[in-house]
């Protein structure tokens, strides 16, 4: 019913003031619009990824926060063995092909994760496999995995993983024991490189910056295999880092990486809050570990800013938001961590500001 002004009597007007502040109250209760955090990639001084997965394709809050912050996407397990290999040496990339195709329909450059890895595999190519056919299917693998793709790759992660874990010599697997130690590698990198000239071949591993003996042994390794004649294009450091480890112990990774003249990925950062099992658990504030945690990132940033620009190839964290984290999937434990650079809704975490600080600054 349409109210004619002229004909407001007293309790109409009494009632005005009330109902304006019911209103103001009302709109002042509204949730504050989510503030959205500078791209990272306006910011980043070499390409900036993150991973991706077939399901989340799907998802329209993920596929914003990507398209926002990055300008390269590497699939998170969609090109590992256990999804693209099957009984009888069967090739299926069809998942690949569905996360590849969302990169180049966006404009997103895409890094190739990962060709080799001791975890998968070896259910096919098991010890009942004759030799001859062993290296024959091996070669076939990467060969037709890197041609398919030929042309659309930056990059490659070769190899996965391939130094004990503790940094004393190198893994026994389904590989070694059939190819040699040294030799399934070089042959993977040759094998590669054969399929697609132009992209960069990565040897990548993980904790290099938290357990100095295990960098200084993969930086060997690579001086061998390159000496042996693998084209390895690139190195590769995961950097899921542990914020407790001394504050120089990054830079010094970097300096020693960086004499080899390669170009260095830092290519699975996240940096978990809580301690990995089998340690006391950490009893400090929440805040205090965020501040070690931002200092760690800023470190890493500050180390990789360091390098010539030649050398920084791509700055990739595993997930966005601290939802997208494959700690969080897996570890129920670890689901009140905070192992990314936004959070749920896509706020940056303190460590967001760390990197966006390092990256600002000149080298």
């Amino acid at each position: 019913m349409r109210v004619d002004p002229t004909r407001l009597n007293r309790r109409a007007l009494l009632a005005a003031p009330i109902a304006l502040v019911a209103c103001d109250r009302l709109a002042v209760a509204e949730p504050a619009p989510v503030p959205l955090a500078p791209p990272l990639k306006a910011i980043a001084p070499c390409p900036f990824g993150a991973t991706g997965m077939t399901w989340q394709l799907d998802q329209p809050d993920w596929i914003a926060q990507i398209l926002r912050h990055c300008s390269q996407l590497t699939p998170e397990w969609e090109q590992k063995m256990e999804r693209t290999l099957g009984p009888g040496f069967v090739h299926d990339f069809s998942a690949s092909d569905r996360v590849v195709a969302f990169a180049r329909d966006n404009g997103l450059r895409v890094h190739g994760h990962t060709l080799i890895w001791y975890s998968q595999g070896g259910d096919v190519f098991n010890d009942s496999v004759p030799p001859a056919r062993f290296a024959a299917e091996y070669d076939r693998y990467i060969t037709d995995f890197v041609s398919r793709y030929r042309g659309q790759m930056a990059g490659w992660d070769v190899v996965n993983e391939p130094v004990a874990e503790d940094g004393n010599g190198l893994r026994d697997s389904h590989w070694s024991r059939a190819l040699g130690a040294e030799g399934y590698m070089v042959r993977a990198f040759q094998q590669a490189h054969a399929a697609d000239p132009n992209a960069v071949l990565f040897l990548n591993e993980y904790n290099l910056e938290n357990i100095p003996a295990k960098g200084a042994t993969f930086l060997k390794l690579v001086e061998r295999l390159l000496k042996l004649g693998a084209p390895i294009g690139g190195i590769g450091t995961q950097s899921h880092l542990d914020i407790e480890i001394p504050a120089s112990q990054i830079r010094a990774f970097f300096r020693d990486a960086a004499s080899l003249g390669l170009p260095i990925h830092v290519s699975e950062l996240d940096f978990p809050l809580k301690r990995d099992g089998g340690r006391m658990p950490d009893l400090r504030p929440t805040s205090e570990r965020r501040v070690q945690q931002a200092a760690r990132v800023g470190e890493l940033a500050e180390a990789f800013m360091a390098l010539p620009e030649r050398q920084r190839y791509a700055f990739t964290t595993w997930g966005l938001r601290d939802t997208d984290s494959w700690l969080l999937r897996e570890d129920r434990a670890k689901s009140g961590d905070s192992p990314l650079l936004l959070d749920a809704e896509g706020r940056p975490n303190p460590a967001y500001q760390a990197l966006v600080d390092a990256f600002s600054r000149t080298p």
